[in-house]
């Protein structure tokens, strides 16, 4: 079977550098891992990277493209993206910063509702499902491979390397998290940054154009 390599590592390092690159997800990634530590960091990561399947999905098998050319579902999934996102920003609002820190009295967050937070925020994202569309077609790599199985290839390649970076930033973040739960006015500091990532990637989504 014809496999263009050259094509391959070219995407791979395409995709390191887009995950290496500062954005929503490996902000909310390294702000979980801070205020949380790193093994709810990683099930964020777990969360995020399932969803990336969900989008090779709909871009292998044409869906994208329904969501490109209709603006009436667009709009719909944008609001329920956004709508999610300010919620969650509400929610740290009214926690009180200090008990988020102290992981004594603090009811914490399981790793499943962590990784149904991270799954959810990609899945309702339309952004991504049109950048899988607009990426992947650039990247196929074979004459005789059928065009899905190429795009599930990507797709998992794609995973591979965001659970490497995103990985790195979990655990990186979450070797610091224990002296950052000590102090009291960082912890006011990391509520904040929660509440404006929360509502600015809500409003990223809310007001993208296809």
């Amino acid at each position: 079977m014809d496999i263009n390599y050259d094509i391959l590592y070219t995407f791979i390092i395409a995709s390191s550098a887009l995950a290496i690159s500062p954005g929503p997800d490996n902000i909310f990634v390294l702000m979980q891992s801070m205020v949380n530590g790193k093994k709810y960091g990683l099930a964020v990561v777990g969360g995020l990277m399932s969803g990336c399947f969900v989008h090779t999905t709909l871009v292998a098998f044409g869906v994208s493209v329904l969501i490109q050319q209709s603006d009436t579902l667009f709009f719909i999934i944008k609001l329920f993206g956004a709508g999610y996102l300010f919620f969650l920003a509400f929610k740290v609002f009214k926690s009180d910063a200090a008990i988020q820190l102290s992981g004594e009295t603090v009811e914490k967050k399981s790793f499943g509702q962590l990784y149904r937070q991270g799954f959810i925020m990609n899945v309702l994202n339309p952004k991504v499902s049109i950048f899988f569309l607009a990426f992947f077609p650039g990247f196929l790599f074979s004459e005789m491979m059928s065009s899905i199985t190429q795009f599930y290839v990507l797709g998992t390649l794609f995973v591979i390397v965001g659970i490497i970076v995103f990985g790195l930033i979990a655990i990186l973040a979450g070797a610091i998290s224990e002296y950052l739960k000590k102090n009291a006015k960082i912890g006011v500091v990391l509520k904040w940054l929660q509440i404006i990532v929360f509502i600015g990637i809500g409003f990223f989504i809310l007001f993208s154009e296809k």
